[in-house]
């Protein structure tokens, strides 16, 4: 017998409210519903492919129940762009040749996001921790902190980051 819990919750400005099993993750939950750019990696918590920021915190769906969620605001990557207009994260992994194989790029750009809320100038020690639970097989990490440097340049430039 699966007991099924209901839950509530925001993503990307989406309300949401669903019966779901206990066991079903956020990762899962997610992908049911539609959001795609929530990728599915490893599946325990190595890789950051399938990091959202759960109430402004980058959390890895796959390690996250989804009744954990219940009543939270969610962000995907892709609810980081206004309509119409890119992210300047987006922007900035873009221009700087970050993004090649792509799969870990909406787990990265959620922990950059995160990362940015609290290091708007962030070191490369604060970025190199800030990124520590995401993989990235293809770039080699250089261009990744030159996308994150570029966008917290153009945050602060923004007003976005103080």
């Amino acid at each position: 017998m699966v007991i099924e819990k209901q839950v509530t919750f925001i993503v990307n400005g989406r309300r949401h409210k669903v019966g779901l099993p206990a066991h079903r993750t956020l990762l899962e939950a997610l992908r049911d519903l539609g959001y795609v750019e929530v990728k599915c990696g490893c599946e325990k918590g190595d890789c950051g492919a399938c990091a959202v920021l759960l109430d402004g915190e980058a959390v890895d769906a796959c390690l996250t129940l989804a009744w954990q969620a219940d009543g939270a605001a969610l962000t995907t990557v892709r609810g980081l762009a206004k309509p119409g207009m890119e992210h300047p994260l987006h922007t900035a992994f873009i221009q700087t040749g970050a993004v090649q194989c792509g799969y870990c790029i909406p787990g990265m750009i959620i922990a950059a996001k995160a990362l940015l809320e609290e290091h708007p100038d962030p070191t490369d020690e604060e970025i190199r921790r800030g990124l520590s639970g995401n993989l990235c097989r293809c770039t080699g990490y250089v261009q990744i902190f030159a996308a994150i440097r570029s966008a917290a340049v153009a945050l602060r430039s923004e007003g976005e980051l103080t």
